[in-house]
């Protein structure tokens, strides 16, 4: 089919008109300044403060840990302290630092307290560790130097060289600045030339070689004085020992007088009660026989004593003999005589032999 010819003589479909489109309003076709605010926004409130531009149009800002904030309000400095975090500020108003609180391990080891990190920034502002500690150690130095010899500073005292710079910081910081607080110094040895430095070595090692022999003086002292006191102490135990045995022999000694001393009293004690014992016999005896010596007695003693004769006697006085009461008479009376005086000789001798025994 042939395609219906295009000109006035068909009918044609009918056609819409299109509309133009509304005009942009003012600002509108240039997106610069909207990006521009929006940048600024962001920069304000995400970036962090790392410098006094930043800390000045910054909103939100970070205190790290072991720091704190502090905020100065048109040049003053205000008596807020912020811990570690985010915080918020006064963009263009409010400045923020943060300061340190833990300790600062540099060669002088120093701590802020943080209770006094508003007096101290008052007084002293954020460098106040110039001011107090880094600057002050070069002159401690330089005074410590100036007072004493190479020889004192590079050897004889350079290990008190810590101990006193640490003194002297903590002396005029707990007078003018009391939240300071040194904990160490760390001084590295001065750098001298050379040739001093050869010397210096040359010097210590003679100084080393005295130190030695004199040690070794030492040394050699000190034994003597130990085996002095070792033999002092061998000489006071052998005098102990002697002194122990001597006094073991006294007691034994002493232990053997008081047995015989009693044996001895013992042994008197005995013989006494022995001889008390004949002299009551004895006195008895003599009583007994005082008792026995009556004529009547006699006589019939008499009588047995010529009736046990056996001899026989031949002449002309044997009955005049026996029979004779004169001469009886006599011999009884005789008889009674030396039986009295036998008695008392008896009791006399006794009497003495006791004495004696006494």
């Amino acid at each position: 089919m042939d395609a219906p010819p295009r000109g006035g003589g068909g009918v044609s479909a009918p056609q819409h008109r299109q509309q133009p489109p509304p005009p942009p309003p003012p600002g509108a076709g240039n997106p610069i300044p909207i990006l521009l605010a929006f940048l600024v926004i962001i920069a304000m409130v995400l970036v962090p403060s790392t410098s006094s531009l930043k800390s000045s149009f910054t909103i939100m800002h970070q205190v790290p840990e072991g720091h704190v904030g502090v905020y100065w309000r048109g040049g003053a400095l205000l008596n807020t302290i912020t811990e570690p975090g985010f915080h918020f500020k006064l963009p263009l108003i409010t400045q923020y630092e943060s300061v340190q609180v833990t300790l600062q391990t540099d060669q002088v080891v120093n701590r802020l307290r943080k209770e006094y990190v508003y007096d101290t920034l008052l007084n002293y502002g954020v460098q106040y560790d110039h001011t107090w500690i880094y600057d002050k150690i070069h002159h401690e130095i330089n005074q410590f130097c100036s007072s004493h010899s190479l020889q004192q500073v590079y050897i004889d005292m350079f290990d008190q060289i810590d101990e006193k710079m640490k003194d002297a910081l903590q002396v005029d910081c707990t007078r003018y600045a009391p939240g300071i607080e040194i904990l160490s110094v760390r001084v590295t040895k001065p750098l001298i030339p050379e040739s001093i430095r050869k010397n210096f070595r040359h010097m210590e090692e003679e100084r080393t070689k005295v130190l030695i022999a004199i040690e070794k003086q030492r040394v050699v002292e000190k034994e003597a004085e130990t085996a002095k006191k070792m033999a002092i102490s061998e000489a006071e135990k052998s005098a102990s020992v002697s002194k122990i045995h001597m006094e073991q022999k006294l007691t034994e000694k002493d232990s053997e007088r008081m047995q015989q001393e009693i044996q001895n009293h013992m042994y008197m004690a005995h013989e006494k009660s022995l001889a008390d014992a004949a002299f009551y016999r004895v006195m008895k005896e003599a009583e007994a026989n005082k008792l026995k010596l009556t004529p009547q007695f006699l006589e019939l003693k008499f009588i047995e004593a010529i009736a046990d004769n056996t001899k026989i006697f031949f002449g002309e006085k044997v009955p005049n003999m026996v029979l004779d009461q004169r001469l009886l008479g006599n011999f009884l009376h005789s008889a009674s005589g030396d039986a009295d005086s036998k008695e008392v000789n008896v009791g006399e001798v006794s009497k003495g032999d006791g004495r004696s025994e006494m």
